[in-house]
């Protein structure tokens, strides 16, 4: 019977932990990089994220091109910060889709002086140039 007590216990310390894989701890990186950017007021910081073809899922629509996409957030940027809040991601799901390829779902919440909104967020990476880049977003 002690036997019993003792293995469980054993076998969670024994049991290691998930380790990132290479794509993910890119694409965590360039996820912060990109909120940091947002948080600053650079459009161009957190646009750097974006392929230069990524596609953006609207209500009306699509948007064709990193420049459509910046367009649609440049409302919002000033120098000292974005003024719909503070941006930060929860990482929920990384995906491999294949080397070049992963998909990203995370919750994304803008804290601002008087309220908080958050949604959810698809993104679809390509390695591009030793670089993670979106090709596809989807955020509601």
């Amino acid at each position: 019977m002690m036997r019993a007590l003792i293995l469980p216990v054993a076998m969670l310390v024994a049991t290691p932990a998930v380790a990132q894989t290479p794509a993910e701890t890119a694409i965590r990186q360039a996820m912060g990089a990109s909120a940091a950017g947002w948080n600053a007021g650079d459009l161009a910081r957190f646009m750097a994220v974006y392929a230069d073809d990524a596609v953006f899922v609207t209500p009306k629509g699509l948007l064709r091109g990193k420049a459509a996409i910046s367009a649609k957030y440049r409302p919002s940027f000033r120098g000292d910060g974005n003024a719909r809040g503070a941006l930060s991601f929860a990482f929920l799901e990384m995906r491999g889709i294949d080397p070049r390829h992963a998909m990203l779902f995370a919750r994304w919440t803008l804290t601002g002086p008087s309220t908080t909104e958050s949604g959810m967020t698809t993104l679809v990476f390509e390695r591009r140039d030793n670089a993670w880049r979106i090709i596809a977003d989807h955020s509601s």
